[in-house]
């Protein structure tokens, strides 16, 4: 049986791929995927501002290899994670959803394939100081150098 889709031959995207700049969030979902090189945790996040995109998410991966546990750590800690639980380092899925923060993300493209990254994270009270710099999604090419770099201590 043939089925006629209107629009598959444009190769349509997916609408968090124009999703670029700096969002307050909620962790919608988390999945773990063991894999031998590359372990990681996928996460979909809910957007909760700016208002105008809070019907929408937004999903990328933390992963969880030697060189990329900073970056895990750095999302857990900023998220408001169960220190108790970081502390014996342990990662509670169930815990992580409800979670609410800042996220800054860019899209990255290699052969051919595009990817959101997630490149960084702030606790959620600094929404309001953060969100008066401008950079409320907002793509990367239209930012100008000297905006707001999240804090990377």
């Amino acid at each position: 049986m043939k089925r006629h889709i209107p629009g598959l031959h444009t190769g349509a995207t997916n609408p968090d791929d124009y999703l670029e700049g700096l969002f307050l969030v909620c962790v919608d979902h988390v999945n773990y995927r063991w894999h031998p090189q590359k372990p990681c945790f996928l996460i979909r996040f809910g957007i909760l501002e700016p208002e105008e995109l809070r019907n929408l998410s937004i999903s990328g991966r933390l992963y969880c290899t030697p060189k990329a546990l900073w970056r895990l750590n750095w999302f857990l800690r900023d998220f408001g994670y169960d220190t108790d639980l970081l502390g014996r380092d342990e990662v509670d899925e169930k815990a992580l959803l409800g979670l609410r923060g800042i996220v800054r993300t860019s899209r990255k493209t290699l052969a051919g394939r595009s990817f959101l990254n997630l490149d960084g994270f702030a606790p959620s009270a600094e929404w309001e100081s953060l969100s008066l710099n401008g950079n409320r999604g907002i793509p990367d090419e239209k930012r100008n150098s000297n905006d707001l770099q999240l804090h990377t201590d």
